[in-house]
């Protein structure tokens, strides 16, 4: 792949085709993470929509919803039923809950979707209704105030709490985002003032939505973009349509963005290609993927979970085979997270690392996936080995996964493989 901007933190490369809109996300000059979107909007996460009832399932406590698509969707009861918090956690509040003794069928229900539909499966959906910001996620049917993990200074976390709870509306919550660190308490207050007046104005609209309907769609492709992955980092943008240029500087001043100063334009040229996107994008979508030193990973996906496997291949090291061992795993690791992100797999992932006889090596390695893991803003968590030396983990399932959206089952094998 040919390097972005090998010294720049992080980089955005945004393409049009057509009618549709490609983004890359680049750090350190390595391609991180793939979005597209075609004819406005093709995202579905985060819409709400007036539903009906369709089946109410007993025994899987769940119902499906038709909310206007091609499929229902699915409601589990966890997400029938209206959110409680303690502190910073989520508590289960279905101990006691039957889905028969909430939902009716025909019952009318106001739900978004949180997980896009996936090859048979509709799209998951709750009555939890969350409308994000850049600062804050402003939660209008639950009095709570929350605070991103990845804040982790204490005097911080006391102050975007305080300023939360003097800014929101009685009876609605807000969970404060990872880039509200260090910002001005003004901006925040704008930011929640802004989503309070969004979600005030949908009020007196959802009677009149025809039922099943859209009442909600969120943002295009470039306001998610600002909203979602444009912070601190980012250091310089690349488009190829001066319209799409100037859409960004605006959005970028308003929020007194640095890299407002620093958006390249190239009309001429396919800049998917230019930076090697493609190129990478085509080696993504096969199973083995080569290490720099010459080892390399498979990694397959099944319907349950995704596998990765690590070896040494070409690499042979120079000292002894625990030193080879340990720097393939190392860089395993680093890659390990960067391929769960660009591949965007979810669920749970089960990794072999090449057999290490030392405990110390083993928690180094751990280390450093949860390290490079933390880079990425799906959430993640690594669990550890278990007792045939596998790595356990999960990632949060968002969206369609890179295989998904760029290939098809084959008819000739039916289905085991892609095209």
């Amino acid at each position: 792949m040919k390097n972005a901007s090998v010294g720049c933190l992080k980089e955005i490369v945004l393409q049009s085709q057509s009618q549709k809109l490609r983004a890359a996300v680049f750090e350190q000059g390595e391609l991180m993470d793939v979005f597209e979107e075609e004819g406005g909007s093709s995202r579905l996460i985060g819409n709400i929509y007036r539903g009906r009832v369709e089946n109410v399932l007993p025994g899987m406590q769940a119902a499906f919803v038709d909310i206007g698509l091609d499929k229902n969707a699915f409601l589990y009861v966890g997400d029938a039923v209206p959110s409680r918090f303690e502190e910073d956690e989520k508590v289960d509040p279905t101990a006691h809950v039957r889905i028969e003794h909430i939902l009716k069928p025909r019952q009318e229900l106001l739900v978004q979707i949180i997980k896009e539909p996936v090859g048979t499966k509709g799209a998951r959906i709750s009555v939890n209704l969350t409308l994000p910001g850049r600062y804050v996620v402003l939660l209008p049917q639950v009095s709570y105030i929350g605070v991103s993990r990845k804040i982790q200074d204490n005097d911080e976390r006391v102050r975007l709490r305080d300023l939360a709870d003097q800014v929101k509306p009685e009876g609605m919550g807000v969970i404060i985002r990872t880039l509200a660190e260090g910002v001005d308490g003004e901006d925040i207050a704008e930011d929640i003032a802004q989503l309070v007046g969004i979600w005030l104005a949908l009020q007196p609209k959802i009677p009149h939505v025809s039922m099943p309907g859209l009442v909600h769609k969120d943002v295009d492709l470039i306001s998610r973009l600002v909203r979602d992955w444009i912070d601190r980092d980012v250091e310089k943008i690349t488009v190829d349509q001066e319209e799409i240029a100037q859409v960004l500087r605006k959005a970028l001043q308003e929020i007194e963005h640095p890299a407002a100063k620093h958006i390249l334009v190239f009309t001429t040229e396919d800049l998917f290609v230019k930076f090697g996107v493609n190129d990478e994008i085509r080696k993504t979508l096969r199973p083995k993927v080569w290490l720099k030193s010459g080892g390399y990973l498979v990694i397959q996906q099944t319907e349950a979970l995704s596998v990765i496997d690590v070896n040494t291949g070409k690499y042979v090291g120079q000292r002894s085979l625990e030193e080879t061992v340990v720097h393939t795993n190392l860089e395993a690791a680093r890659e390990i997270a960067r391929q769960l992100r660009l591949r965007n797999l979810g669920g749970i992932i089960i990794i072999d690392f090449i057999d290490m006889t030392s405990k110390e090596d083993q928690q180094q390695v751990i280390e450093v996936l949860e390290l490079a893991c933390a880079r990425d803003k799906t959430k993640s968590q690594v669990l550890g080995l278990t007792q045939l030396g596998l790595v356990e983990m999960t990632r949060k399932k968002v969206g369609q996964t890179l295989a998904v959206r760029y290939t098809s089952p084959c008819p000739t094998c039916d289905g085991s493989g892609r095209v």
